[in-house]
């Protein structure tokens, strides 16, 4: 059974989330090793997340991300549904979190 393929919006929210994760991650000074070993979920499973290939990651993995890197669900959620123009850059963007 394959995947139903997401629409632009619904991926674009799966891209700003990415940017958000990574730039709390960096922001943390911790590596996504460390981060996914605290969260309890795969380094594979972060890696994924953060480079956009993992669009619609499960709730528990978004919560657990988010405990670890101090967000919390409301303002992660807030984020991805109203992101600043620099939140849309692709999270691969050496730019991503800087002003422009």
């Amino acid at each position: 059974m394959s995947r139903r393929r997401l629409d632009p919006a619904a991926q674009r929210r799966g891209q700003v989330l990415a940017s958000r994760l990574t730039q709390a991650r960096r922001a943390s000074g911790r590596s996504a090793e460390a981060v996914a070993r605290s969260a309890g979920i795969s380094v594979e499973t972060v890696r994924s997340i953060e480079k956009g290939r993992t669009s619609t990651p499960e709730f528990f993995t978004v919560a657990a991300l988010a405990t670890e890197l101090g967000l919390s669900l409301d303002e992660l959620y807030t984020f991805v549904r109203h992101p600043s123009r620099s939140d849309l850059r692709a999270p691969g963007d050496p730019s991503v979190g800087a002003s422009g």
